[in-house]
């Protein structure tokens, strides 16, 4: 797993607060249909955005159970949560979660196996904490069908390449299907939420994907710091003259536990 830094949980949560992600964690509220006193897990919670959301669905009644690898992340969920006390933010690993067989109504699981070098393990985990009957929404990305309007369409192939090497799995959608079903569940369900941008503004989610997927593929030696560099001026020349383009697909996968 990576654990993230002060620097990064900064970065997170700005990427969190834009519109796009937003709608994401609109869409995942909908896919769980969760009811008032449910016991819900919501496995990398982040800065607690989602955690939040269903929390105050959920109401007092309920329990809203975070776990995160990062501790900075969870730093920042305790102070957004802190007037909840249906809320418990715990660390802890995709792959081995504190907590009991058959302890949760629903669970979310957004961007989150990407980063997990057994996934099987970590979707075996959320099959054990679900009560059977139990629901499960997963979000994750194919990077391999980003549009961007760059002038460098080798190096911007390089440059993601790089991040699929720096993850241990990368482009997970494509896989997950006979994975949730060898783990137990069924009524499986997917649906595609593009992130489509046409402005680098901050407020939009590819302005700061785009310069942290470039520092990554530096740091990894992919490229270089000067190719990296032109890259992402060709990407702000794009935005001044108004040809900005940028869409990626997450999907979101529902599941009932059997």
């Amino acid at each position: 797993m990576i654990n993230y830094d002060k620097s990064a949980t900064q970065a997170i949560e700005r990427s969190y607060n834009t519109p796009d992600i937003a709608r994401q964690r609109l869409e995942t509220l909908k896919s769980l249909a969760l009811n008032v006193g449910e016991h819900v897990i919501d496995i990398g919670c982040g800065t607690g955005f989602l955690v939040n959301e269903m929390a105050a669905v959920v109401g007092e009644s309920g329990h809203l159970a975070g776990v995160d690898f990062s501790q900075d992340m969870l730093d920042v969920a305790a102070q957004r949560c802190d007037t909840l006390p249906q809320v418990t933010l715990r660390q802890g690993s995709a792959e081995s979660l504190p907590f009991d067989d058959v302890s949760f109504d629903a669970a979310s699981c957004t961007q989150v196996l990407l980063y997990v070098p057994e996934v099987e393990s970590a979707i075996a985990e959320l099959a054990r904490v679900l009560k059977p009957g139990g629901r499960l929404a997963l979000i994750e990305t194919d990077w391999r069908g980003l549009v961007l309007n760059s002038a460098h369409s080798s190096l911007t192939d390089r440059i993601f390449n790089a991040f699929d090497e720096y993850v241990p799995n990368a482009n997970l959608p494509a896989r997950l299907i006979p994975m949730l079903k060898a783990a137990g569940f069924g009524a499986i369900k997917v649906d595609a939420i593009p992130i489509i941008n046409t402005s680098n503004s901050p407020a939009n989610f590819s302005a700061g994907s785009l310069a942290w997927t470039a520092d990554v593929a530096v740091k990894s030696n992919k490229v270089t710091q000067d190719e990296a560099n032109q890259w992402l001026a060709d990407i702000d020349s794009k935005a001044a003259a108004g040809e900005y383009f940028f869409c990626v697909n997450r999907f979101l996968f529902s599941a009932v536990k059997l």
